[in-house]
């Protein structure tokens, strides 16, 4: 088993940008199937899909484009300042660290104080690359929606080429469980995600916060993890504004909990509906393993895949709703 498993993390690693590219196809021809079994009401099934796609590919193409140049022009800069607010916290962690001798503490926070500022060099340079590699990389953007029109198209007959190694009798239920956990995580979550990033975005642009776009985009491509990524979020987020002013930090900070807590607690319930009901605990260590088997890939995935397994082995502990045992039998 461990052979097998080691066999088939090398061979994903491997072929990791196919796995991404018909990964990343699948998930949109989901999203895409909802607006095409609605419009195939009123017109034929091919016509239907290429109206959703070229919408689709309209919408995605503009956003990103425009989203994407915008936080790159910004991005150089927030980088330069979040360099020299940690060059310049050094002599406050000297004369820290002079205090704390004066109790007999030995601690050099000359060399912490240095890593964190290597790593969140690091971390914004990579924030950085990656959206300006989602905008070089046109070749495997086209290899996606190729991918995605054909699966449009002959999705269904593809579905049943898998299914055939599946009993008759689960088929149907392999199918729903497979439909809900799939678009009611990727539906959901991108519904959330763009709700905390457009309200964080006009909110920011009101208290007239640096950077707002790009503190927004982070902040929404964040909240699309589950669990912790909105946590995750607003920490950077506090990071990069902390180089600004320790107050617009802690306003902007009070700003994102409270459209987090909005979030959680009035949109989540209604917009994933249970579609994932998964324990936390197991949510989690889903999101552990799939970090480190496909990286990002392996974090959006891992949480849906979890709550397939759960469902159809109907393992009521790891059920995010604890089920009710039957009642006894008194007489």
């Amino acid at each position: 088993m461990f052979a097998c498993g080691w066999a088939a993390i090398e061979v994903l690693d491997y072929f990791e940008i196919v796995v991404v590219i018909f990964a990343s196809a699948t998930i949109l021809a989901f999203l895409l199937s909802q607006p095409v079994r609605w419009l195939r009401r009123f017109v034929p099934h091919n016509v239907a899909v290429f109206a959703v796609f070229i919408v689709a590919l309209t919408v995605i193409g503009s956003l990103v484009t425009t989203i994407g140049l915008a936080v790159l022009s910004q991005g150089q800069p927030l980088i330069d300042n979040v360099t020299e607010f940690l060059t310049s916290l050094s002599p406050r962690l000297e004369s820290l660290e002079q205090w704390l001798q004066q109790w007999d503490l030995q601690v050099d926070l000359q060399s912490i104080g240095a890593q964190l500022r290597d790593q969140a060099a690091v971390l914004l340079g990579a924030g950085i690359g990656l959206v300006q590699a989602l905008l070089t990389n046109f070749l495997y953007l086209i290899f996606i929606a190729v991918v995605t029109l054909f699966m449009l198209l002959d999705g269904d007959r593809l579905w049943q080429l898998l299914l055939r190694r599946v009993p008759s009798v689960y088929r149907h239920r392999v199918t729903e469980t497979v439909k809900s956990s799939l678009l009611g995580f990727f539906g959901g979550r991108l519904l959330l995600s763009t709700f905390f990033g457009s309200a964080t975005l006009v909110t920011f642009l009101i208290f007239k916060v640096p950077y707002a776009l790009t503190l927004a985009v982070i902040a929404g491509m964040f909240d699309l993890i589950p669990g912790i990524g909105s946590t995750i979020g607003i920490g950077i987020v506090m990071l990069f504004l902390l180089s600004q002013s320790v107050v617009l930090a802690a306003k902007s900070v009070l700003i994102c909990v409270v459209l987090q807590q909005i979030e959680e607690n009035l949109l989540m319930p209604r917009v994933m509906q249970d579609s994932l009901n998964i324990n936390p605990v197991v949510m989690f260590f889903a999101l552990i393993v799939g970090a480190r088997l496909a990286g990002l890939l392996g974090i959006f995935l891992s949480i849906p895949i979890a709550s397939i397994v759960v469902s159809l082995l109907e393992i009521d502990e790891m059920k995010g709703k604890a089920v009710a045992p039957p009642p006894s039998d008194k007489s």
